[in-house]
């Protein structure tokens, strides 16, 4: 018998076409008479059309957020969710916006009605994070959505690099959930079949931005992943990932669709048995295929595969390794070491197929 323990998140998940228009509703449910909105500007049209139909339940909006949210930003979200006595948050957008309702949650307890637009996945995990000088994360229940509304609808105008960005974002949620230190059989199903779901999804959204099917199976999976995540906690790649992003403001989709494969790689002596779920989920035969198939899907949906292209200055990469064994520790599946991710990141810098360095 396999021993285990697995703590089932509490929220609510609502997923369709067209569910947005049940913000309203499930704020009531949740008593929420004086709505603080938050949103990515990508998203603002949604936002507009949501806080008419909320009406006076409304108490302000704000249009706009930035990526890894900054101190600054995170203390003026707060002291207007204090000021305007706000009872409940709702964020529409990606992971930016979601990430700003969090750490306004994590400090006044208010509950979070989330309205996702793109596969990022952080709507589904309490794991929160704030940037000063480097990214701070932390993990917290105040920071989980009481109500998460899937709307495929809402993913139709996302160009095809978020997409594909974002969509490696959800797939490292599921890689990571298969090895972190909660890992657990429930999880492992959810994520296996998370990395299905936007192996076979992100492809046709890529070619065919209309597809709402495709649309709708790519959340489907970024939902699995971020649920899974949740659980497990995260290792390595996210580790990586919040270094890079909130030390030297990259793109954090983009980030992990280049540093996914190369971690893969590294970790596949560490984790066999997770590295082999990989491949089950990305339709490949050899589990020793697992890292160069992810690198081989982002360059088929054309999302980046090197740092360098990403703007990292080459003299980074050794304060970055530094950094990443700091933040990674006891974590990872594989002992991370500076010498062994400098190697990784090398590889990652140069946009090379993974080898095990």
């Amino acid at each position: 018998m396999r021993a285990f323990v697995y703590d089932a998140l509490p929220g609510r998940v609502v997923f369709g076409l067209g569910v947005r228009r049940r913000v309203g509703a499930e704020l009531s449910v949740l008593g929420c008479e004086k709505v603080f909105i938050i949103s990515s500007s990508h998203a603002a049209d949604v936002a507009t059309k949501v806080a008419e139909q909320l009406g006076t339940k409304v108490a302000a909006t704000r249009i706009g957020v930035r990526q890894h949210v900054p101190d600054s930003l995170a203390a003026s979200a707060r002291a207007e969710a204090h000021e305007i006595e706000a009872d409940g948050l709702v964020c529409i957008g990606g992971g930016s916006a979601t990430g700003l309702a969090k750490v306004v949650a994590v400090e006044t307890g208010l509950p979070i009605v989330a309205v996702p637009t793109t596969y990022s996945g952080s709507e589904m995990t309490p794991i929160y994070g704030v940037t000063g000088e480097h990214k701070k994360t932390g993990r917290d229940l105040r920071a989980l959505p009481k109500v998460v509304l899937y709307d495929p609808e809402l993913t139709l105008g996302l160009s095809a690099r978020v997409s594909a960005t974002t969509g490696f974002n959800a797939l490292a949620h599921c890689v990571e959930a298969l090895y972190a230190k909660g890992a657990n059989p429930v999880t492992s199903l959810q994520a296996e079949e998370g990395i299905s779901a936007l192996a076979y999804a992100l492809p046709r959204v890529v070619a065919a931005g209309d597809d709402i099917e495709a649309r709708s199976d790519a959340l489907y999976g970024a939902y699995l992943a971020g649920a899974a995540l949740a659980v497990t906690g995260t290792a390595l790649h996210h580790k990586a990932c919040h270094v890079l992003g909130g030390t030297w403001g990259l793109v954090h989709g983009e980030v992990n669709a280049v540093v996914l494969p190369h971690v893969v790689a590294y970790n596949a002596l560490g984790a066999p048995e997770a590295i082999g779920r990989i491949a089950v989920g990305l339709g490949v035969a050899d589990s020793g295929d697992a890292a160069g198939a992810l690198f081989d899907l982002a360059c088929e949906i054309g999302a980046p595969t090197s740092l360098a292209e990403l703007g990292l200055p080459a003299d980074a990469l050794e304060e970055a390794a530094e950094l990443i064994v700091e933040e990674t520790g006891t974590s990872n599946p594989r002992p991370v070491d500076k010498d062994s991710v400098l190697r990784m990141l090398e590889q990652a810098y140069a946009g090379a197929r993974p080898t095990a360095p």
